[in-house]
């Protein structure tokens, strides 16, 4: 994530802010520069961006700002009503009647527009439901039934992502993750993790790399369910970490593309940040650092340099984590056979950067 500031006062802001707290200017995410910019009132309900290089037709905020998850602007000339690039793959809310889910959804939509950034910075390619009516991309946010039915299970389907609305509550989450055997488990996790199962269909499936995906990742034709219940059955080996970044990525090819998949997203986000914000925790040359803000990992760093970067970083964020009670901020270790998942990843993101 960048680092933003309000180009009214110059205070810093967070990703989710919809107003300056020092100047109260109104704020708002332009997607297509991946800018959150001040606001100047044009008229009605529309804005105009005070310093973002996105031209300077007069926007609206997306129809879900009312709701006050959403601070994104629709796209220009589509006026009130309509929803900006997030908020156009949802197709299920959460129902709003149940006390607590317009927390749980505000919740889920900071998750899913933390994704969304990503998506756009990496320069992915993504269609919604209508671009593609058999797999494009669409959120169903469900409750379980009152009725004492089967809970509803995050989870992705051709295209559709199923996100359990009660991930959002802290206590079940944590729950989950002990009961689980999880080192890590948060509502971003489960959105990086789930659109990595999308992108092995667009970019695997049908991208022309299967046969390069199984060589890293094993044969995604073994059955899925059978593989799913040996996964549970079986006491885990203790070199698992040589080859899997987790140990639900033991389960199957496609749990494992995921995982690492999500790990990838993890890592090039955080790192964003953390050389917008001048930390430099790494290598030096002639007292100098040589990774700076310059280097995007986004688009333009080498693995290597990724890898040569975050290592470090988590080392030194764990210790701080440590230093304060709280548990790892990166409990997970990278070795050399998970950074040759992660490497192919990051190949397959590049490949795809270069084509658009």
């Amino acid at each position: 994530m960048k680092r933003f500031t309000c180009q009214s006062c110059g205070q810093l802001l967070f990703f989710e802010n919809t107003r300056c707290d020092q100047c109260h200017v109104p704020l708002g995410f332009m997607p297509e520069s991946a800018c959150l910019t001040a606001l100047t009132p044009v008229a009605g309900n529309l804005f105009r961006a005070v310093d973002c290089d996105t031209g300077d037709e007069p926007r609206a905020f997306c129809t879900n700002h009312i709701y006050d998850v959403c601070n994104w602007l629709a796209p220009p000339l589509q006026g009130n009503g309509a929803f900006c690039f997030a908020c156009q793959f949802n197709r299920v809310i959460p129902n709003l009647n149940i006390p607590g889910n317009m927390e749980r959804w505000h919740k889920l939509e900071i998750a899913k527009h933390r994704l969304f950034y990503t998506i756009l910075r990496l320069k992915l390619p993504v269609k919604n439901r209508r671009q593609d009516p058999q797999e494009g991309l669409a959120f169903d946010f469900l409750d379980d039934s009152p009725q004492g039915s089967l809970p509803i299970m995050t989870g992705h389907s051709n295209g559709v992502i199923t996100i359990a609305t009660k991930e959002a509550d802290d206590a079940y989450r944590e729950r989950m993750r002990v009961e689980m055997g999880e080192y890590y488990r948060t509502l971003l996790g489960h959105f990086r993790h789930e659109i990595g199962h999308y992108y092995w269909n667009v970019l695997i499936r049908d991208g022309g790399r299967l046969e390069a995906c199984r060589a890293v990742f094993g044969d995604d034709r073994m059955d899925y369910q059978t593989a799913l219940q040996n996964h549970y059955a079986r006491v885990a080996p203790g070199n698992w970490r040589e080859h899997y970044v987790s140990l639900y990525a033991m389960s199957h090819p496609w749990e494992d593309f995921a995982e690492t998949w999500a790990h990838y997203f993890h890592i090039v986000s955080t790192l964003e940040t953390a050389l917008s914000y001048d930390m430099t925790i790494g290598p030096k040359v002639d007292g100098q650092a040589i990774l700076t803000h310059k280097n995007d990992p986004y688009l333009h760093m080498p693995f290597d340099e990724i890898i040569e970067a975050w290592l470090p970083l988590t080392y030194a964020v764990n210790s701080l984590n440590r230093s304060m009670g709280l548990t790892d901020f990166y409990p997970f270790v990278l070795t050399a056979g998970v950074r040759t998942k992660l490497r192919f990843i990051h190949d397959v993101v590049r490949q795809v950067q270069q084509a658009a």
